[in-house]
C-alpha cells in the first residue's frame, strides 16, 4: 500500500471522530431535557458513525500489520482509543436516558390512576377489585420497570466487554513490535476481570429481585 492509503484513512478517521464529538454533544443536550422522540433519530447517527469508524480503524490495522512502522502502530492506537472512549460515553448516556424514560412512564401511570379513582364513588365490589388490581399493576410495573434497567445495565456492559475483547485482539497483534503495549494489555485485562465481577453481580441483583417479587406475591 502506498503512504497516501494510510493519510487517507487518517483523515476519514478525524473526521469521523470530530463528527461523532458533534452528535454526543447534541445527545447530552437531550439526555439532561426532557424526551421527546427525538433521541431514536440521534441515537441511530451516533451507531452508524460509530460503526463506520470501526470500519476505518480495522483498515488501518490491515495497514499496519502489512508492515507498518512503529510510529503508525502508536496512531492506530490512539485513534482505537478514542473509539473506545467514545464508545462507552455512548452507552453511558444511553442506559442514563432509559432509566429517566422509565421513571417518567412510571410518574404518568401514577397520575392516572391517582385522576381515575378521585372520580369514582362509593364503596361496591367492582369498584374494590379495579383498585386491587389497579395495585397489582403497579406493583408489577415497578418491578418491570426494576428488572428493564437491570437488563438495560446488563447489556451495557456486555457491549463494553464485547468492545474490550476485540480491541485486545487487535493490540495484540502488533504488541511483538511494540513492547510497552505488554502495559497496555495487562490495563485492559484487569478491567474484563472487573466487568466480569460487575456482570455476574447485576445477574445476582436480578435473580434476587425476581425471587422477591414472586415471593411477595
Amino acid at each position: 500500500m502506498e503512504a497516501s492509503s494510510w493519510d487517507a484513512l487518517r483523515k476519514q478517521a478525524r473526521r469521523l471522530e470530530a463528527q461523532l464529538d458533534d452528535q454526543m454533544i447534541a445527545y447530552r443536550k437531550l439526555v439532561s431535557m426532557k424526551s421527546d422522540g427525538s433521541e431514536n433519530d440521534i441515537e441511530s447517527d451516533i451507531e452508524r458513525s460509530l460503526k463506520q469508524l470501526q470500519q476505518v480503524n480495522s483498515q488501518m490495522q490491515t495497514w499496519v500489520s502489512s508492515g507498518g512502522s512503529e510510529v503508525l502502530s502508536h496512531t492506530l492506537t490512539r485513534h482505537m482509543e478514542i473509539l473506545q472512549d467514545l464508545t462507552q460515553e455512548f452507552y453511558r448516556l444511553r442506559s442514563s436516558l432509559r432509566v429517566k424514560q422509565q421513571h417518567a412512564s412510571l410518574l404518568d401511570l401514577r397520575d392516572f390512576d391517582r385522576a381515575k379513582f378521585d372520580v369514582e364513588t362509593g364503596d361496591s365490589a367492582d369498584q374494590a377489585l379495579l383498585r386491587e388490581q389497579a395495585a397489582i399493576s403497579r406493583s408489577s410495573g415497578q418491578m418491570d420497570n426494576v428488572i428493564s434497567h437491570a437488563q438495560a445495565t446488563l447489556g451495557t456492559l456486555m457491549s463494553q466487554r464485547s468492545t474490550f475483547g476485540g480491541i485486545t485482539t487487535k493490540i495484540s497483534n502488533v504488541s511483538s513490535r511494540l513492547p510497552t503495549i505488554n502495559h497496555v494489555l495487562a490495563s485492559i485485562r484487569r478491567k474484563k476481570s472487573m466487568d466480569t465481577i460487575i456482570l455476574s453481580l447485576v445477574a445476582s441483583v436480578c435473580a434476587f429481585l425476581i425471587l422477591v417479587y414472586w415471593l411477595s406475591k
